[in-house]
């Protein structure tokens, strides 16, 4: 597992956003309570944050040298763009496996722009 999470060397920062309590967010909670201390060991000097917001699809950003970024949804589908944030709890969206955001955060870390 160490080799999925060496980053590239223009990889600045990885933040991953999500909900404390819902059940899409779930499977992203469960990557980062088994992945994160791999991943910090193998890039001690680049910031990895956690950012839980209340009722937020799960998501992980990238930013790479001068500023640039890329994000990728950690949810199994995107909102509808009739649904509003405050109805997100109402709804159930299903999340990603373990393995389908090992393969997204994988992807967005050894990437370059």
């Amino acid at each position: 597992m160490s080799g999925k999470y060496s980053f590239t060397q223009s990889l600045k920062e990885v933040r991953f956003l999500f909900c404390q309590r819902s059940e899409q967010s779930a499977a992203t909670r469960s990557f980062l309570a088994r992945a994160y201390p791999t991943m910090k060991r193998n890039n001690p000097q680049t910031p990895i944050m956690i950012r839980e917001a209340s009722g937020t699809e799960p998501r992980v950003f990238a930013r790479y040298e001068y500023g640039k970024e890329k994000q990728e949804p950690l949810s199994g589908e995107n909102l509808p763009a009739r649904l509003s944030p405050f109805s997100i709890s109402s709804h159930h969206i299903p999340g990603l496996s373990d393995k389908e955001i090992e393969e997204k955060v994988s992807g967005l870390v050894k990437s370059g722009i």
